[in-house]
């Protein structure tokens, strides 16, 4: 389907190794080889100060929590696909959503970045439930934390470590529809994000 919307893929992990990096990656090339413009962010391109109050009144922001807002601002719809750690999500994401929530551009209203597009959310694990314990706090996250809309499906990869072919795809056709579907399903909805905010 041609598409205009364009899709941001986030890896919750920087471990260069990391099966949701190599989820999010793949993720980016789905999307584009179905005609939805795609691109990957590595937050480990973004490193940024434990969030603290005291640091934000004394400098603000950091710089690289505004590129990653403004990296956000250019797409229409973001995936996050991010590890369990400890039945939560790591502190390597949970920081980046946290200072992108604190920037506030001119007249913008609060958390405008995050309720302005769609959110997908998706894990991989070894283990035998894929991550899911963690998207359930990803998802309070954006839903409760920032006002985000997030879509229903989620998707999850459990046995990460013997999930991914030679190729970088899915072993299991099953799941790579899976995934192309929710990808699918997120774009539809950027779309209609953008249509109505185009008439308010």
């Amino acid at each position: 389907m041609p598409h205009t919307t364009r899709l941001l893929f986030v890896a919750g992990s920087a471990r260069k190794d990391s099966y949701n990096k190599r989820l999010a990656i793949l993720g980016a090339e789905i999307a584009n080889a179905n005609g939805i413009h795609s691109s990957f962010a590595d937050l480990g391109d973004y490193p940024m100060p434990i969030y603290d109050g005291d640091l934000e009144a004394a400098e603000g922001p950091p710089e690289n929590a505004r590129k990653l807002k403004a990296l956000f601002e250019v797409h229409h719809g973001v995936f996050i696909i991010s590890p369990e750690y400890n039945a939560s999500i790591p502190p390597l994401l949970k920081n980046a959503l946290d200072w992108v929530s604190r920037i506030r551009d001119r007249d913008e209203p609060p958390l405008a970045v995050y309720k302005t597009r769609v959110f997908a959310i998706g894990s991989a694990s070894p283990g035998a439930f894929g991550g899911i314990r963690g998207l359930s706090v990803l998802r309070q996250t954006l839903e409760l934390g920032t006002g985000a809309l997030v879509l229903p499906d989620q998707f999850t990869v459990p046995r990460a470590d013997k999930a991914f072919g030679d190729n970088g795809h899915l072993a299991d056709k099953k799941s790579m529809e899976l995934y192309k579907t929710t990808i699918e399903k997120l774009a539809r909805a950027a779309l209609i994000m953008r249509g109505e905010f185009s008439r308010s």
